[in-house]
């Protein structure tokens, strides 16, 4: 086991992070930039160390400024959360080069996942279910406009890196397909450095329906079911459940066990999370995020598993502690992101917290770092907490969700907690009837 952790990351996952950590007896690590001087990770941690200024570029992201951190203090295991380096293979490679554990997957998994071509290729070579579209980059117009016929409309255009919605276009009609394409490209080109595109077939209503899985690089891989993602607005999530309300167990079974065995194949290590969309009783495959994700603590409710001491575990050389047999799914648990945003305009609301009183009780779980008194700075992602409610059936998981929403406090700042007293109220989220479009149009039609 490590004997020194450096977190590379902030805000409620950094402390996430250390507390799985400590639990291990392991010691840890938190840098930080200038401006989170005062961060709980900072204060909890056994060592800190500044790495730079406010700007992520300047610090969070700059690989030189951790490396010399790990000198600095010893640490011989670095867990990057989520954003950030978590997907970043070189940061990965490099730690490898200085003897310095990389607390995720293998570099080169990284990197075939990372692309979105590559992903989708390995995806169908380990028997994953995969959307219609190009076998590769659409390179020209008539690439374009022959694939889009052979496809059929209408389609949808994509970049082959990043993420958050840039680079993505849809084409409705073969007078659409020309624009969209190069519209798509020049977004990726100006947002990853990368102008590549591909294309495939646009599901009309889907969900956004994932699974978790963990594997130890050893050959040995589970998956701990499913989550539903798709209430969504610009392609962020802001609402995620665990299971997959309004998918059969079975089929949330099966697509689970073809997942887990496409690891167990790669030899991957440590946690993933497969994402697809979901139409008509059939998934189809859209990326595989290779890094803990933000909505991890709704399987952990529901499968009893610790995925980050999983994560530590594997990373250190040990053999998974689960066999798929010994999961159980119990329940039903929802997560709302609570952002510093306006409810209204989600412009951000950073600002000094004059009041917080986090929701508790039976069945209520709140990751959060920040605490009364805690000025939020404006450089990064606008969430402060995740709140995550349980219950044995999904009506009284919304029930104690309701409760627990209006619960929660924070002054000072605007945050997206209205939202979700508002949602909670709606008839189509009570009955789990919603895809990937529906938050958009709520707030579309629910404007004040």
């Amino acid at each position: 086991m490590f004997q020194k952790v450096l977190i590379a990351n902030r805000g409620e996952i950094a402390l996430r992070i250390l507390r799985a950590c400590k639990e291990l007896g392991i010691s840890t690590v938190a840098i930080h930039s200038t401006a989170d001087s005062n961060a709980m990770h900072v204060r909890l941690a056994d060592e800190s160390v500044c790495i730079g200024p406010p700007p992520a570029k300047d610090s969070y992201l700059n690989i030189p400024s951790i490396m010399a951190a790990c000198e600095i203090t010893g640490a011989d295991a670095v867990h990057p959360g989520y954003g950030f380096l978590s997907e970043n293979a070189r940061f990965a490679r490099i730690l490898s080069e200085h003897k310095i554990t990389f607390i995720g997957p293998s570099s080169h998994h990284i990197e075939i996942m990372g692309d979105k071509i590559t992903a989708k290729k390995t995806a169908v070579e380990l028997g994953i279910p995969v959307v219609p579209g190009s076998a590769g980059e659409v390179k020209t117009e008539a690439d374009a406009k022959s694939t889009a016929a052979e496809i059929g409309y209408p389609v949808l255009i994509k970049a082959t890196a990043g993420g958050g919605g840039r680079g993505m276009k849809v084409a409705h009609t073969e007078a659409d397909v020309l624009t969209a394409w190069s519209t798509a490209r020049a977004e990726a080109k100006a947002a990853f450095g990368n102008e590549s595109v591909y294309m495939e077939k646009y599901l009309g209503q889907p969900r956004h329906i994932e699974v978790q899985v963990l594997g130890d690089g050893q050959g040995n891989a589970v998956h701990l079911g499913t989550r539903d993602c798709s209430l969504q607005r610009r392609h962020q999530k802001v609402w995620e459940e665990a299971p997959a309300p309004t998918v059969p167990f079975a089929e949330q079974m099966e697509i689970g066990e073809i997942c887990a065995a496409a690891m167990r194949k790669l030899k991957y290590s440590g946690a993933g999370t497969i994402e697809f969309l979901y139409e008509n009783g059939k998934f189809y495959f859209i990326e595989m995020n290779t890094r803990l994700q933000v909505e991890h603590p709704v399987t952990e409710r529901i499968t009893g598993v610790d995925i980050v001491y999983e994560q530590i575990r594997v990373a250190s050389g040990e053999k998974l502690s689960l066999t798929q047999d010994k999961i159980q799914f119990n329940g039903h648990a929802i997560e709302v992101r609570i952002n510093a945003e306006d409810p209204q305009t989600f412009a951000p609301s950073p600002g000094k917290i004059q009041f917080y009183h986090p929701a508790g009780g039976v069945g209520v779980r709140v990751d959060s770092a920040v605490y009364q008194g805690y000025t939020i700075p404006p450089y990064y992602d606008s969430l402060i907490g995740k709140l995550i409610v349980y219950g044995r059936t999904r009506d009284e998981c919304l029930q104690r969700l309701r409760r627990a929403v209006d619960e929660f406090v924070v002054d000072g700042i605007k945050t997206t907690l209205p939202l979700f007293q508002r949602l909670i109220q709606n008839k189509d989220i009570a009955a789990a009837n919603y895809d990937i479009h529906w938050l958009e149009k709520f707030l579309k039609d629910n404007k004040a």
